[in-house]
Parts: C-alpha cells; sequence; structure tokens
C-alpha cells in the first residue's frame, strides 16, 4: 500500500518504513505525527480524492530537525560595484513513514527505540560463519619508509645591473 501526501507545497509518494526529508513540521524528535493532507492512497483498489481523500492520513515518526545545504544567490549587472551575494539554509524535518491510515484511524505503531536496528538474515546461499565468529587476522606492523633526498635548488642567479643612462629628470 502507497499513498501520495502533500506538506509544505510538495508532493511525496510514500509507503511504510521510507525515510523522506520534507520542509520544517512542529514535533518533537521521537514523537509521532500525523500527515492529513492524502491526495491518494494506493493499492488493490486505489481511491483518489477530490482534493484530498477524506478520512486518511498518513502517521509517520519525527527522526531529526536539521538545517539543508547552504544556497548563494548571487546577482551581478554589468555597473560599477552593482552586485547582491544572499546565501540561506532551508530548515528540513527527517521524518519516517510508519503507517498509512484510513476511516479515521489513530495511529497503532508507536516510535521505534534507538536500539530496535531491523537484523540482516543470511541469504540461503551463504554458507559462512557470521563476522563475529570469524578470527581476526593480526594486524600489520607499518613499514616506515625512509623520506628520499631531495636535491637542492640551485641558488638564483643575481640580475644584471640596470644600464646606467641618462634619467628623465630636470
Amino acid at each position: 500500500m502507497f499513498a501520495v501526501i502533500k506538506t509544505g507545497g510538495r508532493q511525496y509518494r510514500v509507503v511504510p518504513d521510507d525515510v523522506l526529508e520534507i520542509g520544517k513540521i512542529a514535533g518533537d524528535v521521537g514523537t509521532i505525527v500525523q500527515l492529513g493532507e492524502v491526495l491518494l492512497v494506493g493499492g488493490e483498489t486505489p481511491v483518489l480524492g477530490t482534493p484530498t481523500v477524506t478520512g486518511a492520513s498518513v502517521a509517520a515518526e519525527v527522526l531529526q530537525h536539521k538545517r539543508g545545504p547552504k544556497v548563494i544567490a548571487f546577482k551581478k549587472r554589468r555597473r560599477k560595484n552593482s552586485r547582491r551575494k544572499r546565501g540561506y539554509r532551508d530548515e528540513i524535518t527527517v521524518l519516517r513513514i510508519t503507517e498509512i491510515l484510513t476511516d479515521d484511524k489513530q495511529p497503532t505503531v508507536g516510535p521505534r527505540s534507538k536500539r530496535e536496528k531491523v537484523a540482516a538474515q543470511p541469504s540461503e546461499g551463504d554458507d559462512e560463519t557470521p563476522k563475529s565468529a570469524r578470527k581476526k587476522a593480526a594486524p600489520r606492523k607499518a613499514v616506515a619508509k625512509k623520506a628520499a633526498a631531495k636535491p637542492r635548488a640551485k641558488p638564483a642567479p643575481a640580475k644584471k645591473a640596470a644600464a646606467k643612462g641618462k634619467s628623465d629628470k630636470k
């Protein structure tokens, strides 16, 4: 199941467990926020909104508030000292989509703890032992490299004295 949501003047296609960066929204880190402007809910029978789907929302966990990359707006015209330099950084909120809700339901999934991680399961073809069980090889000792002697540069030849001639001074 997927949904198309609208926030901050942009539209995003989201599925559960997606991580996306949007414009800053209110909410503390680690809390669940609901995004109510759902334009489409897809699945076996997609539902289109006119303009939004009634009773649908998307629950998301706030992971982080941060600032985006620096953007510089530089204007220059061909006039003396005619230039303007302005810069800014967008405020960004990083979200993890937890669920897509329909029929005015409330979110059932709470925020994840920091220690909870999805364990990678080995594929069927891998018969190797896990990394933690392998013996670590003894680290190699670093071999000191001798610095090659650099030839000294020859001193620059002395400049010839300027020819003495008549000066323009009177």
